[in-house]
């Protein structure tokens, strides 16, 4: 796998107020994690699997807010982001404006020590921020630990966690996730070709929480 570097926890907020900056002189809504096609892959299994409209929506980690724009477009009116970066979330505050989803809640928490809020949702996504967690130098182990007790707190019973990585492999992801979460589905990602052989660089799976 080719991992994507991820800044430190201290420049997380100084990149989002340069994409806060870009946005305010240009529009330009800044980085997509993973490229538009995860956006899809994401809207795409929720609507094969016939996820009702009002099915209550948390991206964790929601950074400019892109993809929660993406699921209201698609009809979802159930939506929550948080980020623990304030300038993340004055940016899809912003980006939600322009583009008149008022229905879209966004709150600045830290996943790690969630408020006892945030909880029980039918549908929990992360596309980078468990990869993220996994970087951090201080205790990255305990901080997944972490992660996944949070998860177990936010996601109703039976409820879906789609995740996408490009630090971890199908075969570590269930291993991170076994407490409380069952494997439901592998969605596919674009393949490589390195020494005649074939991977996935990045990894979407879908759980079910028990």
């Amino acid at each position: 796998l080719y991992p994507l570097l991820f800044p430190p926890d201290s420049s997380w907020d100084a990149a989002y107020e340069r994409e806060l900056q870009t946005f305010q002189d240009i529009g330009d809504a800044g980085e997509i994690w993973f490229g538009e096609e995860s956006m899809v892959r994401i809207i795409r299994w929720l609507e094969k699997h016939k996820v009702p409209l009002d099915s209550s929506v948390l991206d964790i980690g929601t950074g400019n807010g892109v993809l929660l724009v993406e699921l209201a477009k698609s009809g979802y009116v159930n939506l929550t982001g948080i980020d623990y970066s304030p300038s993340a979330i004055q940016l899809s505050e912003k980006i939600r404006e322009k583009e008149g989803m008022s229905n879209i809640k966004l709150k600045v928490e830290d996943f790690l020590a969630p408020s006892a809020e945030l909880s029980g949702f039918d549908i929990c996504i992360d596309k980078g921020t468990f990869d993220a967690i996994s970087l951090d130098p201080s205790d990255a182990e305990g901080k997944r630990k972490l992660y996944v007790g949070s998860l177990l707190r936010a996601l109703k019973p039976e409820g879906f966690f789609l995740i996408t990585s490009c630090n971890w492999t199908k075969e570590e992801l269930l291993n991170e996730f076994r407490e409380g979460f069952e494997i439901l589905e592998e969605l596919p990602t674009p393949k490589f070709c390195f020494g005649g052989r074939i991977g996935n660089s990045v990894t979407a799976l879908v759980f079910q929480r028990k």
